[in-house]
């Protein structure tokens, strides 16, 4: 379980600091189907990175089954259980796409598995296998590799901040069903970062974060009246 206590997180800018996180707490439980939404520039990137620990808090507390991670590294954090894809996805020139899908394993991945997973995100897998994670590949692409590299490796909680963006109508079907898939296991929980309601729709529970704190939460059932796209409580869902 995923335990987040009172986190507060500052940035600075030339008018000084502002508080970005202000005083979030939530859990997520085994097996659970996070969404997290909200207007653009409300805080959902920064606690996103604040959980991997690609960001440090100024204030609160992280947990995972009970162990403090909130001072750990992003590689403690990842070898404690966590995965994460970002929103921009970083390149790496020089670097295969199957040793970049190994290196995410943790072990040299067959070009069977390589193309397994790389099927899964809606990627034509041997076209690929031999290309470079560089400026090569479309934002599109990367987006979708990126996700595939989460997929390589089980994770207790694996955080995809908005995976379905810059990805085609066909691709993000098929992505769908890795999440749903993912989810009827049980095996990892998901936080996953979305303004889309398709994937809106899946969450056990939503949480709508908003000028940096928590403005609603519950499940989805208690939730979606007040996301709906003619409600004046959230302008949150995009439909497809």
């Amino acid at each position: 379980m995923l335990t987040v206590k009172n986190l507060s997180f500052l940035a600075s800018d030339q008018d000084g600091e502002k508080e970005i996180i202000k005083d979030v707490s939530f859990e997520l439980e085994q097996g659970e189907m996070l969404v997290i939404t909200g207007p653009n520039g409300g805080g959902k990137s920064t606690l996103a990175k604040l959980i991997m620990g690609i960001e440090l808090p100024d204030q609160g507390s992280i947990f995972l089954d009970g162990t403090d991670l909130t001072s750990l590294s992003i590689d403690e954090r990842a070898k404690a259980g966590i995965g994460y894809a970002f929103q921009q996805p970083p390149r790496f020139k020089g670097m295969t796409i199957q040793r970049f899908l190994s290196l995410s394993a943790g072990e040299d991945l067959s070009e069977e598995e390589c193309c397994r997973l790389l099927s899964g995100v809606g990627l034509c897998a041997r076209e690929y296998l031999s290309r470079f994670v560089d400026n090569t590949l479309s934002g599109g692409e990367m987006k979708r590799l990126e996700i595939a590299s989460v997929l390589a490796h089980p994770h207790k909680i694996a955080v995809f901040d908005e995976p379905e963006a810059g990805i085609d109508l066909w691709s993000f079907s098929t992505l769908m069903k890795q999440f749903e898939k993912i989810h009827k296991e049980k095996k990892e929980s998901l936080i996953l970062i979305s303004h889309q309601e398709r994937i809106i729709r899946m969450a056990d529970r939503i949480m709508v974060i908003k000028d940096g704190q928590i403005d609603m939460v519950g499940s989805r059932d208690d939730m979606l009246p007040n996301l709906s796209t003619d409600s004046p409580a959230c302008d949150c869902m995009e439909e497809e």
